[in-house]
């Protein structure tokens, strides 16, 4: 995923009402922008990082800037969740996530049950289904999910097991995209539930993949498989 132009840098001073940042711009102006991120932000929210952002032309927008990358510890962390499905997309289109390659056909946001899921792969085997997760948090080097409880990551967790146990092929993607993390592990100090729930699914069958992904303000893509922690 390519940054067509490049973002632009600025100072984060601070996040508010979820979806609000101000930024303060290099010539000291302040600039608000938006921010597509559901979760915490933990440790990526920090008033004085270096953040990034992007620009839309497009006049229906209340915000034309979109908060895409903010660094924390030291490494890039790109915190636009609206970014992650484009780039799994990209990356099953260019078969680099070998465990999701020869499915013929690809659909987005389907409805199972009472949840709706980010990707149905089909093809001549049972189908795909696929839930993807954006990771920012770290702790040591392990990348860590969720940085707050989320009940409705749950319910995607419950409705994974139920779709493993009809015959499906269930699949949990976690994206981390930072680049100091050499394994993924669920975040059971955060949120207890989630990993108990997650390390039942696993063993339940339902397969738990992690990539990372290299960010920069010029292009983000997925670099490599991470070694997954359940248990």
């Amino acid at each position: 995923m390519i940054f067509d132009p490049p973002l632009a840098e600025a100072v984060l001073r601070r996040r508010y009402k979820r979806f609000l940042a101000d930024l303060e711009l290099p010539g000291g102006e302040t600039l608000t922008v938006h921010v597509p991120n559901t979760g915490a932000m933990t440790l990526c929210a920090e008033p004085g990082s270096r953040a990034w952002y992007s620009t839309s032309d497009d006049p229906r927008r209340k915000l034309a800037g979109t908060l895409e990358i903010v660094e924390s510890a030291g490494a890039l962390a790109g915190v636009n969740t609206a970014r992650t499905n484009a780039l799994v997309e990209e990356a099953l289109a260019a078969g680099r996530i070998p465990e999701l390659a020869g499915y013929g056909q690809r659909r987005r946001e389907v409805r199972s049950g009472d949840s709706r899921l980010d990707f149905l792969l089909e093809g001549a085997g049972p189908p795909a289904w696929v839930e993807v997760k954006n990771v920012t948090l770290v702790d040591g080097a392990a990348a860590i999910f969720p940085d707050a409880v989320t009940a409705r990551g749950l319910k995607h967790v419950e409705r994974l097991r139920a779709l493993e146990g009809e015959g499906a092929r269930a699949v949990l993607l976690f994206v981390v995209q930072r680049e100091d993390a050499d394994h993924f592990r669920p975040a059971a100090a955060i949120d207890p539930a989630y990993a108990r729930a997650l390390a039942a699914a696993h063993a339940e069958g339902v397969e738990i993949l992690c990539y990372q992904a290299r960010v920069s303000p010029r292009e983000i893509c997925l670099r490599r498989a991470l070694p997954v922690v359940v248990d």
